[in-house]
């Protein structure tokens, strides 16, 4: 039997925490050769995304990818983000969320690092970069440290 990781049943929970709780649900995935996201929207090799129903279409969270379609400057994009690339999920509006270890191509993890991310005013949609971009692309000045799950 294989084992199956609890990350993906993770990511979930925070998503609907975040909808329960009427917060904006953020996140940060490592960008590689397997992230499909429209060119030019990644900073430092990270991107961050608006998950809230209002800013995507056709969400589907599965265990090993998380799809949808989304607009970037009022183009509809499809997107696909792999779990394991995953860094963060968060509420825009107060940081609290789980943060993940890095995960190398074949699903191991990279050796334990501070992964922060931007989790405050600027860091996305509603913060005057359009209605429509669901990137966060600014840096925020005050970040959020959240607490890495092995």
């Amino acid at each position: 039997m294989s084992k199956v990781s609890t990350k993906p049943y993770l990511v979930r929970a925070i998503y609907d925490w975040c909808l329960d709780q009427g917060f904006t649900p953020y996140v940060a995935v490592a960008v590689d050769e397997r992230t499909v996201i429209p060119p030019g929207y990644a900073r430092d090799g990270q991107i961050v995304l608006n998950l809230a129903p209002d800013a995507t279409n056709h969400l589907v969270m599965g265990n090993d990818l998380i799809t949808f379609q989304a607009r970037f400057g009022g183009v509809a994009h499809a997107l696909s983000l792999p779990v394991s690339n995953v860094l963060a999920i968060y509420a825009r509006e107060n940081g609290h969320g789980m943060a993940f270890e890095p995960e190398l191509a074949g699903g191991e993890a990279q050796p334990e690092e501070d992964v922060s991310v931007d989790a405050g005013p600027g860091s996305g949609v509603g913060d005057g970069e359009g209605p429509d971009t669901p990137t966060g692309g600014g840096r925020s000045a005050a970040r959020n440290h959240l607490k890495v799950i092995k």
